[in-house]
């Protein structure tokens, strides 16, 4: 027998008031088991990952919000992991990784009440037409859509590709249960369309690709990056919230992981910033490109490890170089 996903969540509620017992919570309890590869940060918020940037989600009584896709493969996993987080609330059972609930039946139907894209790469937004046939709306900045249009073309056309049928131009918000879950725009960074999205009451920021952990960022300079005002980004939201705000991470090298702190996102800023400096000084000294980019490392930042050609620390100051050439 299957139940859409807004049938599971009426079920519950008839088992609560039948029972005369208060409605469990998904995850009231820390030790909670869940599928494989997600983790539960705090408050019914967590992370999936495997492979690509760091998908977030959210999942209570009231709904479900995921943040990014991933690839198609990926995404099938990780909707196939959601599935078992929702199918625990009609039974109240804790779930053993990669098994499914004694009880549950087969979610079809729309699943998933949004979809966030936190910007248009692949590794993010992947997974969209995977997610698009259960999912509610799909959410994005209002340049999502062209820029990722512009890199399906640019690799020849991808049928598979879904589009955000919901944008905005500096900020949207929803209500999900007891949850506030609000996307800005703080204007071009990693790309023209990077979207911070904050769990307001789980007070946790999923930072898309704005913050590599310890890894040398890839600057889309083709996508509408820029350096300059990405800094400011990451001093801003730094400064607009709390010590105690978790942040999820797009990617990071392993000794350093893909979640953090008001540190970490500080330490994205101060990179960029001494990137910047360095390039400033290489041409007020009258060196060439090619001697600018000779450096092997950055001072202050030695730990820094490279995931390819295009996340470089070469790659980083040939980016830099051409934003500050006159």
């Amino acid at each position: 027998m299957s139940y859409s996903r807004r049938d599971f969540l009426r079920l519950s509620s008839m088992l609560a008031l039948a029972t005369a017992v208060p409605t469990r919570h998904l995850f009231a309890r820390e030790t909670r088991l869940t599928p494989d590869n997600f983790t539960l940060l705090r408050r019914n918020v967590g992370i999936y990952s495997n492979r690509g940037g760091t998908i977030g989600w959210l999942v209570n009584q009231d709904g479900c919000v995921v943040v990014d896709s991933q690839f198609a493969d990926t995404a099938a996993d990780c909707l196939q992991g959601l599935e078992q987080l929702i199918a625990s609330e009609v039974d109240g059972s804790s779930i053993a990784a990669g098994r499914q609930p004694a009880h549950s039946a087969q979610i079809t139907d729309i699943m998933v009440d949004v979809l966030l894209n936190t910007h248009h790469h692949g590794d993010h937004t992947g997974g969209n037409g995977v997610f698009r046939p259960q999912t509610e709306r799909i959410v994005a900045h209002e340049n999502v859509p062209d820029l990722q249009r512009m890199q399906s073309q640019m690799r020849g056309g991808d049928s598979d590709n879904a589009y955000a049928d919901t944008t905005f131009a500096s900020e949207w918000s929803t209500q999900i249960g007891d949850e506030t879950i609000t996307a800005q725009h703080y204007g071009p960074a990693h790309t023209g369309g990077d979207a911070v999205i904050h769990f307001e009451q789980a007070d946790i920021i999923h930072m898309g690709d704005l913050v590599f952990n310890g890894v040398y960022p890839f600057i889309d300079e083709g996508g509408g990056a820029n350096i300059a005002n990405w800094i400011v980004l990451l001093e801003t939201v730094a400064t607009k919230y709390t010590d105690e705000t978790h942040y999820i991470f797009g990617h990071g090298q392993p000794s350093k992981g893909i979640i953090g702190s008001k540190e970490d996102v500080l330490n994205m800023r101060d990179y960029l910033s001494a990137l910047l400096e360095h390039v400033q000084q290489s041409m007020q000294a009258g060196q060439s490109r090619e001697e600018a980019l000779s450096i092997t490392t950055l001072a202050g930042f030695e730990d820094y490890v490279s995931f390819g050609p295009r996340l470089s620390l070469a790659a980083n100051l040939d980016v830099a170089w051409n934003e500050l050439e006159p």
